[in-house]
């Protein structure tokens, strides 16, 4: 493997669609890893609608952009109702989680210490 390249999965110099780096599958979360580096973490998640990730907390503020579709982001007690084009951060430490309220696709950047 080279390095020096600092992302993978993705083409380089070149238009593309970030949705289309994963496709829903049925009763499942799917995702592509970007970037994973000791301070950052860059990741395209597809959920399949009802899907979730639980409550966790994170050491490092989480960017979640919605591509596409519509999810509940928990953060604490605060419930978020985000929908394509929209983007929430979650705090570091804070609790939080993901609803599919429908089926949606997201970038998620994390930025750790």
């Amino acid at each position: 493997m080279n390095e020096s390249v600092m992302m993978k999965n993705i083409p380089f110099s070149e238009i593309f669609d970030m949705k289309s780096l994963v496709d829903y599958e049925t009763g499942r979360v799917v995702s592509r890893t970007i970037a994973q580096k000791s301070g950052v973490g860059i990741t395209v998640f597809a959920f399949d609608k009802h899907e979730e990730i639980s409550t966790h907390a994170s050491s490092g503020d989480a960017m979640v952009i919605l591509l596409d579709g519509k999810a509940i982001i928990t953060i604490g007690e605060k419930k978020i109702n985000a929908e394509s084009g929209q983007t929430v951060v979650m705090p570091a430490n804070i609790p939080h989680s993901l609803f599919a309220e429908e089926a949606f696709k997201m970038l998620l950047i994390v930025v750790k210490p």
